[in-house]
């Protein structure tokens, strides 16, 4: 294990209070995601700021992610998720995103809070997830 992933686990070992459950939430996206073939992750760690998830599919060759969750550290009492794609990769027939031009490395991102206790929302980003790997690990990335 690298150091940046010994510094997320000491975080989520270290992480207790949860009002709206984001700790579940994340480890359930970070096992989905780690269980599609194809698929690498890898963490950067921003004490303060955020702590996040990076995932890469093995059809990428110009951007380092296709997804960034970041799990957002500016009230340790109430963290949150937010969860970041690139908007070409997928759809958001629901409009739950921000749509946020020029967000997510300089190109344009639709990006899911998950801030509150929501299993329908939850299952929302998952689908984005699923949708977005897909396109990372096959012609669709870029």
């Amino acid at each position: 294990m690298d150091t940046a992933a010994q510094e997320f686990a000491a975080f989520l070992n270290e992480w207790t209070t949860d009002p709206c459950g984001a700790k579940d939430v994340l480890l359930r996206f970070r096992d989905l995601l780690a269980g599609i073939e194809g698929v690498s992750l890898s963490y950067r760690c921003r004490p303060g700021v955020s702590y996040s998830i990076r995932a890469t599919g093995k059809a990428q060759s110009k951007r380092e992610l296709f997804v960034l969750v970041d799990v957002v550290d500016d009230d340790p009492a109430s963290r949150w998720l937010s969860v970041c794609f690139y908007a070409d990769l997928i759809t958001d027939p629901e409009e739950k995103g921000d749509w946020v031009p020029e967000g997510l490395f300089g190109e344009d991102a639709n990006c899911f809070n998950y801030d509150e206790s929501d299993p329908a929302m939850e299952a929302y980003i998952a689908e984005r997830l699923r949708e977005s790997a897909a396109a990372a690990c096959t012609d669709g990335a870029r």
